[in-house]
């Protein structure tokens, strides 16, 4: 653990090859496929990262995000993923550390969209503590070609670069030079912890499965309380904060 601590607070990502076991990967799988299918009561909670494409009544997901997944299943949160993610995030940046929000987030089979580099800060409102932790846990075989995580190792300090809004309601992104960036392949339930500074990215899908993910974002409990106090629950409007 102290290695990769360290890595941690340097690099700003680490990797970890087996977070679940086979047995919660497969329970996490059925859950999620749940909530895919599951419009009605996810609708508040959904979005395309990718942006609207089509009509509103023939909308295709490219990249389909749900926020807060675990206040519509709620057993999410008695599971081993939430619990070993916490303990990681504690033992990374402190005892202190809480989950903030989940969310789920799915590539469709062929939608080749890629996420553009960004970093989750640009979306938080600004925090006097600016630790946090997100874990992004793979529910499929994830690699290059079907979008994997991509990261450059941070900078010094907390600086958010300028983002701007993918056109129709996509996610933020910004421009930066990705040299030295390292993808992340990964084994289902495996995963990968970042901070909100640290740049990252992924390809489109261009595989006939989907790529799944969860993931975990954890930050220090007075500052889960800021946020609430200030409105902010991750259930609203994505948007730029800063």
């Amino acid at each position: 653990m102290g290695n990769l601590r360290l890595e941690f607070i340097k690099d700003g990502y680490i990797k970890i090859n087996t977070l679940l076991s086979s047995n919660e990967v497969n329970n996490l799988r059925t859950i999620y496929d749940e909530l895919l299918l599951e419009k009605d009561k996810t609708r508040h909670l959904r979005s395309d990262l990718a942006g609207v494409e089509g009509s509103e009544s023939r909308k295709i997901e490219r990249i389909t995000q749900i926020m807060r997944p675990s206040t519509v299943i709620p057993e999410l949160l008695k599971t081993k993923a939430y619990k070993v993610a916490l303990q990681w995030a504690k033992d990374l940046l402190g005892d202190d550390m809480e989950l903030d929000f989940d969310m789920m987030i799915n590539k469709a089979p062929h939608s080749k969209t890629e996420t553009p580099w960004h970093q989750d800060a640009a979306y938080w409102i600004a925090m006097p503590d600016k630790r946090s932790a997100s874990c992004w846990i793979a529910l499929d075989e994830v690699y290059v070609e079907n979008g994997c995580m991509w990261f450059v190792p941070k900078r010094e300090g907390y600086a958010i670069l300028p983002h701007k809004n993918l056109p129709n309601g996509g996610a933020l992104y910004c421009d930066t030079p990705t040299d030295k960036a390292e993808s992340i392949p990964l084994s289902p339930g495996g995963c990968t912890f970042h901070d909100g500074y640290t740049l990252h990215y992924s390809k489109g899908n261009c595989t006939d499965s989907q790529r799944r993910a969860l993931i975990l974002n954890f930050r220090p409990e007075k500052m889960i309380d800021l946020e609430r106090e200030q409105g902010v629950d991750h259930l609203g409007e994505r948007k730029q904060r800063v």
